[in-house]
């Protein structure tokens, strides 16, 4: 198998390339068993290695009956460097993967008009990328993940050949690791 052959498991479409890593991270929302979620490769996806969203088709069915994708980019490009994601530590994917399944979680208790705005309102105000993506944080260290959410930060924040203006992005706009083991400590 190639890293684009898929594996299906009854509602979920996995990669097999990554399929470890999104069982693993999947193994922390049992709340997702039912939800169908289609994890793919995607060329390109801009200011992101990984997007979660609902399939559009479903966006005004019952939210039980919604469907997802996270949308995987083949290689994570930031400012000329490139990194393949088979390049990319195990516990990093895994955080990365968890991240994108907080945004699920937050997405499945919206209507279909409120998950509308909130689209617009992502993509219009910086104020409200900063308040999703720290909610999707906080979903994955509430569900244990503290320690791959940390992995996650610290490979990009501490990597040398990242930019200072993609390294300030993620600070502005996610939870800090000292913020994080915040969390993990009140959760023990």
């Amino acid at each position: 198998m190639n890293k684009n052959d898929s594996l299906v498991f009854t509602n979920k479409t996995i990669p097999a390339s990554i399929e470890k890593e999104v069982r693993i991270a999947l193994s922390h929302y049992p709340e997702l068993l039912e939800t169908p979620i289609i994890f793919k490769f995607k060329k390109d996806i801009k200011k992101s290695f990984m997007q979660a969203q609902p399939k559009f088709s479903g966006i005004l069915k019952n939210r039980k009956n919604r469907s997802y994708y996270i949308m995987i980019s083949d290689k994570l490009k930031i400012e000329g460097e490139e990194f393949g994601v088979n390049e990319l530590p195990s516990d990093v994917l895994i955080g990365w993967i968890g991240h994108e399944l907080g945004h699920i979680m937050d997405y499945r208790d919206r209507s279909g008009f409120n998950l509308l705005i909130f689209g617009v309102r992502y993509l219009l105000s910086n104020k409200h990328i900063r308040e999703a993506e720290r909610a999707a944080d906080t979903y994955a260290v509430n569900r244990g993940m503290g320690e791959y959410i940390l992995a996650t930060k610290d490979f990009i924040l501490s990597h040398a050949h990242l930019s200072e203006v993609y390294k300030a992005r993620i600070k502005r706009l996610y939870l800090s690791p000292e913020e994080i083991m915040e969390l993990v400590e009140e959760l023990e």
